[in-house]
Parts: C-alpha cells; structure tokens; sequence
C-alpha cells in the first residue's frame, strides 16, 4: 500500500507555507482470549489514516482524514491550512523547530507469528487456561494474546521521509481464587508483560512456564496473613517497579505538563523549570535513561513522530535531574533540551510529549544481597492499583504478593501489601539498586493522556529496587 500511498502524500503536498508534514499510520491486531478454558471470538481490528500537519505565518493547524484518495487528502490539506490561516501570528512559535529527517526502523523479529496458525495459537493458549486449574478455590481462569503490526510514514515538504515498522506481542494471564468473603488474584506481571518482537516475546517473559506458580500464589494468598503495618523497608519487584516510575518519574517529567498544557485534564507537575540540573530528585543510586534504542522494548523507535532522531539520554543521573521528557516543540518554548518524546495514538491525533522506554539503570546488587540488607520489610510484587496527586507528587500504591524479610530472609506470605509516600522523598530514599542480571523490560500498554486523550504504548526497564524508611499498611483483612 506504502508504494501507491506515497506519491499520493507527496503531490499533496501545499506550496507557499512554512513547513508540511503528513504521517500515515496503519496498524492491525489480532486479539485472542481463552476464559475458563472456552476460547472467545477472536477479535480482528484495523486502523488507517494519515494526519496532516501545516505551520504557515506562525499559525498552525492539523487535519486528519482516513479517506486516502487524491481528493481525500486535498481536503485534509485545505482543512489543515484553514487553520493554520486562522492562527497565523497567535501561537507561541514563530516557526516550525522541525526537520526533514531521512530513515528506517524495524523491530527485531526472530519468528513471525504468521507462521503460527490461529487453531495452534488457540491451543497454546488454552494449555496455558488449563494449567491455570488444579484448586476447587480457583473460580475463574483467563489468557489472552495480542499480536500488532503498525506502520508509519513520515514524509515532510522538503524530502522528510521516515518509515518505521513495528511488531509486537501482548500475552496475559490471571488467576482468581475464592474462599468465603476473601477473593485474591494473580496476574502475569499485571498485563505488563509486553514488547517488540515475534513468538519469541513469550519466552522472553517465561509466560509458558508461569500458569503453574500464579494458581499457586493465588491459592496461597487466601490464606496468608493480612500486611503488617509500619515505616520499614520495601523491596519493590521489576513488575511493580514499572507502575513506580511510570508515576513518580515519567508523567512529572513531561515538559508539556511541566508548562501546564495537563492543568485541565490530568494535574501539573510538582518539577518546574529550575530544577533541572540541580534538584535531587533521589539518591546518588538512581540514575534514569530515556532509552528508544533497547532492542525488544515497547516503545523503541528510531524517529519520533515529529520526526526528531531518538537517542538515549539521562533524565536523571546520580539522583540529580538533568533533562525533560520534552519533544522538539516544548524544547523550543521552555528553552530546555529534551528528548525525542513526541507522540502520537493513532493518525487522528497529533503528537506530544510522552513517555517512551523510560528506564531505571541497573546497579550492583545480586538479589540475595538486596534481601540481605534489609532486618524487617517487606518484598512487593505486581501492581493491582494506584493513586496519585494532580502534582505527580503524594501517592499510594498496592500489590498482588507480598513477602515479609526478617533479619535479611525472605518468610511468610502476606496478601494486600500497600504503600504510599511523596515522589521525592521516595526516591531519595532508595539504597539498593539489582544489577544487569536482574534488568527486566516491561510495558504499560494503556497510558493516558491529552484532550482528546490518547492511549499509548510506554516502556519500563528495572531492576528490583530497595527503598527505606517506606510507610506499608496492609488493605482489608
């Protein structure tokens, strides 16, 4: 389709204005389900459209249309210019501080999915539903798999061209057991468990070997003793640690919600534009990389959707904050550097500022010296929800599992493990960072943002992390 639709961008393509560009998106999925080992309809979607962008005597505008016709994309040019017209010399931008970029991108696929027929990927999945089993506690039992192709098309009016092709894979998997008035859940890293690549994105997760240790951790924390309650220390797992920065890292740090552009529909930011290079925002262990080069990981790219070449940068390095997670247009109203962050859901919407592959370097620890420096805590695993302020600063967070250490060893089994904290505080609090072996990459596929919203995929790599002085409480007995 590519070959036909390109010429076509291009001949639409407006004289007489500042800077043009069109993005063609197209991506399908293939979602199953098996619930209860009865496998659901399998869900089949695709969505196709091209967004025009067009900034002309400091003005403007965009216009997206899924009628790809000549004529289609004439109109959405013309709508594009209308408003670009009608906010000429209103915007904050003289100029377009975007380029004409050239280049490529793929995911690494070791097997593609095509070769796996839908009845065989039926049958893994209902194995998987089956070994889900084995408890008269168990009440209800379900897997899922998402396989997405996309592809995107950059092309700008002086020669821009960026075409970028991503696979990616989604299993779940959760387990529900039920004794009485006590209901307790399982999940596979709480749906986090997503990245790019083919069929080998299972066994980089271990998701064929999971079912078996989820029904049992399940059954098990029916009958576990409620968390403790008290200030002490809390080892936090990868699974866990992907909802922590997301949170507390990754949406105070985006410079357009910095600037305000959130105030409306999802908060501020509790940093503002003095603190970088600075502000402590956590211990000298914590160092913080915006990372789109990590092969596998959800949100790499080569190019975002403005077009910028993406590369790996510190945000934050030896606790200190160094640099937004702000794209070419917010770079150019705070006068910030940033990163190549700006993004966007679909062809109907524009891009902003967002989280990428936003990661937590590995430090020195093996886990058993994590546990052994801590005399009384707590070892969470697997976000079940979380709340926090409209400054990105106050939160409180609560976890699947939960595991007591005593005099620096792993004990009892405890269910409903909660904490909260202030952001900074936090992080500054951190005195144990798992090193390169215990580096895990995990995804948040639903990450919401923007009016009207847009719901993207974000990238979260860590290693367990140990935290002092942390207030945990335990939810309903």
């Amino acid at each position: 389709m590519l070959d036909l639709l390109e010429p076509r961008l291009v001949a639409a393509m407006p004289a007489g204005v500042d800077y043009c560009s069109m993005r063609y998106f197209d991506q399908q999925v293939e979602s199953l389900q098996v619930l209860d080992d009865v496998a659901e309809p399998a869900r089949s979607t695709r969505d196709v459209g091209v967004m025009v962008t067009i900034w002309s005597n400091g003005g403007l505008g965009y216009a997206a249309t899924s009628d790809l016709s000549p004529a289609g994309l004439d109109a959405a040019v013309a709508r594009a210019r209308h408003w670009a017209d009608v906010t000429a010399g209103l915007g904050v931008l003289a100029t377009a501080p975007l380029g004409h970029p050239v280049g490529e991108y793929r995911s690494s696929v070791e097997r593609s999915w095509a070769d796996i027929g839908l009845s065989d990927r039926i049958d893994l999945l209902r194995t998987q539903c089956e070994a889900l089993g084995g408890d008269d506690r168990i009440v209800e039992r379900a897997v899922g798999l998402s396989v997405i192709g996309r592809d995107t098309l950059l092309v700008t009016d002086d020669g821009g061209r960026v075409h970028q092709h991503f696979d990616a894979a989604f299993p779940t998997m959760s387990v529900t057991a039920n004794d009485g008035a006590n209901t307790q859940t399982r999940t596979f890293a709480a749906h986090s468990a997503y990245g790019q690549g083919g069929v080998e994105v299972l066994d980089r997760y271990g998701y064929l070997d999971a079912a078996p240790r989820l029904a049992r951790e399940a059954v098990a924390l029916l009958d576990a003793p409620n968390c403790p309650s008290g200030v002490m220390d809390l080892l936090l797992g990868p699974d866990q640690m992907v909802l922590q920065i997301h949170e507390s890292i990754g949406h105070p740090l985006e410079l357009d919600r910095i600037l305000g552009d959130e105030r409306n529909y999802a908060g501020t930011s509790f940093v503002t534009p003095d603190m970088f290079g600075t502000f402590a925002y956590g211990s000298p262990l914590l160092n913080v990389t915006f990372d789109p080069t990590v092969d596998g990981e959800i949100s790499s790219y080569a190019f975002d959707d403005d077009g910028t070449p993406a590369t790996r940068q510190f945000l934050i390095r030896k606790g200190i904050l160094e640099r937004p997670l702000g794209g070419a247009i917010s770079q150019a109203r705070s006068g910030l550097e940033g990163v190549a962050n700006s993004r966007a859901c679909s062809w109907n919407r524009p891009p902003m500022d967002r989280m990428a592959n936003l990661n937590v370097e590995p430090g020195d620890s093996t886990f058993d010296e994590l546990v052994g420096s801590i005399e009384h805590g707590v070892f969470m695993q697997t976000n079940t929800s979380w709340s926090i302020d409209d400054s990105r600063n106050k939160f409180q967070f609560s976890c699947e599992y939960g595991t007591l250490i005593e005099d620096g060893e792993l004990t009892t089994t405890v269910r409903n493990p909660s904490y909260r904290g202030i952001s900074r505080n936090f992080w500054r609090d951190l005195a144990g960072v798992g090193n390169r072996d215990l580096f895990q990459a995990f995804g948040v596929p639903n990450c919401g943002k923007g009016e009207p919203n847009q719901t993207i995929w974000v990238g979260h790599a860590t290693p367990p992390c140990h935290f002092r002085d942390v207030e945990v409480f335990g939810g309903a007995s």
